[in-house]
């Protein structure tokens, strides 16, 4: 990674100002899932153990320049007070003299946490006012908000144009990881692409086709490339106005040499329903649809998976979230957890599903970012990695 860090800069005493990603899934102001919160420690507490006075900022939801009780950070301030074991000030509001004041009384290791951004209008618009509001809150700003790094906002890259700016150890962890896999993949290298539909794909599998060895496409969009090779496919999804993409994309492919596994047995459904009648087909009958992979497509998208030395996986390959439909992502999982080479999940659904089946300590990564890690695999330069100074 060509990008500053943290480790780049003495921070003793310092007023460092860090975007963290601490939009954690909460129920009855609870927090169902801390991943984000535990995701940032090594950061903050790098940051407390070098003298610095560390306030953070995040989002929570999308309360869309409203304040919502719902959407506080109040919980997460106390959780993260009660991992760091120390006192974490929300402060609130943060555009104000009165924030000043308590940051600047901040000791050194002292961790302040600023009220949800997104509850002024300033931050999802990138208000130059807004974010020279935020920077003066700070002496450096540490972009650790791999998960908000595709959004040009104020808390993400607007800080950035009024303070040095730096990454995080957990933007330094994903971009590395990528970077591994996307310009220097170990061979073969094999994708798994999956998700419901393929125009939510495009860009990352004209961007993959130029780089993989092998290609699994599972999950929804599957069926539109099957139905762009005249294949039945009862009732399931597809996207009519992409078939021609699809051809056109499988034509990429079989130029590049890249080998392209579609399913080639389905398990279906006659209702998308976790009740609904099921049946294990190779093609799919009328009034039917595909709602995972087969047991014969599983075994040869296992096999090749561990046949390969770099391992991509975005998207699931059919309705994991309902236990009919889960056994072809499960089995890609664990076929990934058990690979001997680099496995990188995509964030978003893959992680969840990871996640879900017990399998994310197997991997070598798991994104954080489900936005982010998309572009990045569409080959785009991220706002909030943009924004950083360069290393050296």
């Amino acid at each position: 990674m060509d990008k500053a860090t943290v480790r780049d800069v003495n921070v003793a005493g310092l007023r460092v100002l860090v975007r963290a990603d601490l939009n954690v899934p909460m129920k009855n102001g609870v927090i169902t899932d801390e991943t984000r919160i535990t995701e940032s420690l090594p950061t903050v507490r790098y940051l407390m153990a070098q003298g610095a006075r560390v306030i953070l900022m995040s989002h929570l939801g999308r309360p869309d320049g409203e304040r919502m009780d719902s959407a506080s950070l109040k919980p997460v301030a106390e959780r993260l007070g009660a991992l760091l074991g120390v006192n974490v000030q929300l402060i609130d509001p943060i555009d104000t003299p009165e924030a000043l004041a308590i940051v600047d009384a901040l000791p050194r290791g002292g961790v302040a946490l600023l009220q949800n951004v997104r509850f002024w209008p300033g931050e999802t618009k990138n208000d130059p006012v807004f974010a020279k509001a935020l920077s003066r809150l700070g002496d450096l700003f540490v972009n650790d908000a791999f998960g908000a790094s595709h959004r040009a906002h104020a808390s993400v890259s607007g800080v950035a144009a009024y303070l040095p700016a730096v990454a995080g150890f957990l933007v330094e962890k994903e971009l590395a990881a990528f970077d591994k896999v996307l310009k220097a993949p170990d061979r073969p290298f094999v994708a798994i692409v999956g998700g419901s539909k393929v125009s939510d794909k495009i860009l990352v599998l004209e961007s993959l086709l130029a780089k993989v060895d092998s290609l699994l496409i599972g999950g929804g969009m599957a069926y539109t490339f099957l139905a762009a090779q005249g294949v039945p496919i009862g009732k399931s999804k597809v996207e009519a106005d992409k078939l021609d993409l699809a051809r056109d994309l499988l034509g990429k492919a079989k130029v590049r040499g890249v080998k392209v596994h579609l399913p080639t047995d389905h398990v279906c459904a006659d209702a998308f329903s976790e009740t609904a009648a099921t049946q294990v087909a190779a093609v799919v009958p009328d009034g039917w649809m595909g709602l995972d992979i087969g047991p014969e497509s599983t075994k040869t998208f296992c096999s090749v998976i561990a046949g390969a030395r770099t391992v991509l996986w975005n998207g699931p390959l059919g309705v994991f979230e309902m236990k009919p439909f889960s056994a072809g992502t499960r089995a890609i999982g664990e076929a990934c957890a058990a690979s001997t080479g680099t496995t990188i999940i995509g964030g978003g659904d893959s992680a969840a599903a990871a996640n879900q089946f017990g399998l994310s300590s197997r991997m070598t990564h798991v994104s954080t970012g489900g936005g982010a890690s998309l572009e990045l695999l569409e080959g785009k330069v991220l706002p909030g990695v943009a924004c950083l100074k360069a290393r050296g």
